[in-house]
């Protein structure tokens, strides 16, 4: 049974960082690629990262250089980094993997950006 278990959210004020956690079981971790997607009140969900088997990474335009994502195989677990934070970065941010024909998803952790 695949689970994906996020941690790590919170209050921040802008400027500030947070770091999250995504924990994995039920797969061959290794073997995945891990993306987060952070899903704003009232708007669709977007991508935020996505890191390849092999750690090459992708983020969205708008968060190169504050965000960064990286994987620990031998935990199982991705997470993404996030620095100088912004109000508009407040979201649920949810770690997805997809195996087909399924997609996966954590059940998401709250990031608040708030002075």
């Amino acid at each position: 049974q695949v689970q994906l278990v996020e941690s790590g959210g919170g209050l921040a004020q802008p400027g500030g960082s947070l770091r999250l956690s995504c924990t994995s079981s039920g797969f061959t971790f290794s073997n995945a690629f891990m993306n987060w997607y952070r899903q704003a009140p009232g708007k669709e969900s977007d991508l935020v990262a996505a890191i390849t088997v092999t750690g090459d990474t992708n983020y969205a335009d708008s968060l190169k250089g504050r965000f960064t994502i990286s994987r620990d195989n031998g935990k199982s677990t991705v997470f993404l980094q996030m620095n100088s934070l912004k109000l508009e970065d407040t979201a649920e941010y949810y770690c997805n993997t997809y195996m087909w024909p399924f997609n996966y998803w954590g059940q998401g952790t709250q990031v608040t950006v708030s002075s």
